[in-house]
């Protein structure tokens, strides 16, 4: 149950079918309120003072379509703002696209896409991060099983930390200040989600259940660790 007087967690969700999954159980589960807003039917965003914390979800549209879906330019608005007024801020694929944008980097298409189930690996300053970091109670191995569903990345917007990798996109996960993740992949999928997703992927794509399940247990490691940053929890 959220607990009284805390300020809600916003997920800004762009399509029906890419909600936050697992990231909304971990929140509700810590006690935070959770509201979904949806700019691409016309919902307006809050504003940052009002945030316990802001999350922003994928979606098929890229950073540069701001003719067809004009939110996406108040989205890095409240995504910079969120930044620089340190709240918890995760970014999830094209949310992560978005939040480097938001911070300065430059989101260009990659040399092909990244899709199906895999791993990332994690940099020597991804071994040591308060979410990623096996001393912080996040993962005990370097390669993150996580799913893969895009073609365009980033580069570092400035001040930004390098948390993990793959060979096609090097750019895969990254850290701006001490609350605010951007992720290139999904580990946010569990069962549910992975079902919305299918009538979706792309041709030869496939989410079996027990690499959903392998994802899902990872995900909600690192995901309760994001989440414990947000009440002040080094650890």
């Amino acid at each position: 149950m959220p607990e009284a007087g805390r300020r809600p967690w916003v997920v800004s969700q762009h399509v029906p079918y890419e909600g936050p999954g697992l990231v909304a159980r971990c929140l509700e589960d810590a006690g935070w309120p959770v509201e979904v807003v949806r700019p691409d039917r016309g919902e307006r965003f809050p504003d940052v003072a009002t945030l316990g914390g802001l999350v922003v979800m994928g979606g098929p549209m890229g950073v540069g379509d701001g003719d067809l879906h004009p939110w996406l330019g108040s989205e890095r608005d409240l995504l910079a703002a969120a930044v620089d007024a340190g709240l918890p801020v995760l970014g999830v694929c094209l949310g992560a696209q978005q939040l480097a944008a938001a911070l300065g980097g430059t989101v260009t298409t990659g040399p092909g896409p990244e899709l199906g189930v895999g791993t990332v690996t994690l940099t020597p300053a991804g071994r040591v991060d308060p979410v990623f970091g096996p001393e912080y109670g996040g993962l005990s191995a370097t390669d993150v099983p996580c799913v893969h569903w895009y073609q365009d990345t980033f580069s570092l917007p400035g001040g930004a930390v390098h948390l993990a990798a793959t060979r096609t996109f090097p750019h895969q996960a990254f850290r701006v200040g001490r609350r605010a993740y951007g992720l290139q992949f999904h580990v946010e999928v569990d069962a549910a989600l992975a079902e919305a997703w299918r009538p979706h992927l792309p041709g030869g794509m496939e989410l079996d259940g027990p690499s959903v399940a392998r994802i899902a247990t990872t995900g909600r490691r690192l995901l309760q660790r994001f989440v414990a940053l947000a009440d002040g929890d080094p650890g």
